[in-house]
């Protein structure tokens, strides 16, 4: 598997939701994550070490892990597909013994930045819906500049023979709502 770090959370206008750019620790793949808004709220604050008077939701699944003398041990983002990824906690604790525990990745992100524990993704997912960073960069200035028909398909054609879906959906979105 390869770790990554969240590098960024971007606002994607198509659906009004968030993408969570997962940057490989030793390369330059990106991998976009699209995330609601309570979890990018979420993974921001925990990416900011902002502190709440309250629990939230993934501090209380912080305070159950270690209420069980519990070890996150890894977040990792097994699977892509039909457009939606996959993950599980790694947990490890010495009565429970070792368990993987399915999420949400949103949710696993948020867990895994709060106790400052190693995510990975899976080879395969990396290779099926890898950005690199010079096509996202282009490919983001475009999207916030409102730009043409024409070029929008360009980048659609890119992406896809890149087979990067998850980038020429967006795309694609993008292109229809300017169409309608």
């Amino acid at each position: 598997m390869i770790p990554v770090k969240v590098q960024k959370i971007s606002y994607y206008h198509p659906n009004r939701s968030y993408a969570v750019i997962l940057k490989e620790l030793e390369g330059d793949r990106r991998l976009p994550v699209l995330v609601g808004a309570y979890e990018a709220q979420a993974i921001a604050m925990a990416m900011e070490y902002m502190e709440t008077p309250r629990p939230l939701t993934h501090d209380l699944i912080v305070n159950l892990v270690k209420g069980i003398d519990g070890v996150l041990s890894a977040v990792k983002i097994t699977k892509l597909e039909e457009g939606v990824f996959y993950s599980i906690l790694d947990v490890q604790a010495e009565k429970l013994g070792h368990r993987e525990i399915d999420s949400r990745p949103s949710d696993a992100l948020a867990v895994a930045l709060r106790m400052h524990t190693p995510i990975l993704v899976a080879e395969e997912v990396m290779d099926e819906a890898i950005v690199w960073e010079e096509d996202l960069e282009s490919i983001e200035e475009d999207l916030q500049h409102e730009p043409k028909i024409d070029l929008l398909e360009r980048q659609l054609q890119k992406a896809i023979d890149k087979e990067e879906y998850e980038m020429a959906a967006r795309i694609r979105d993008k292109i229809n709502k300017i169409e309608n």
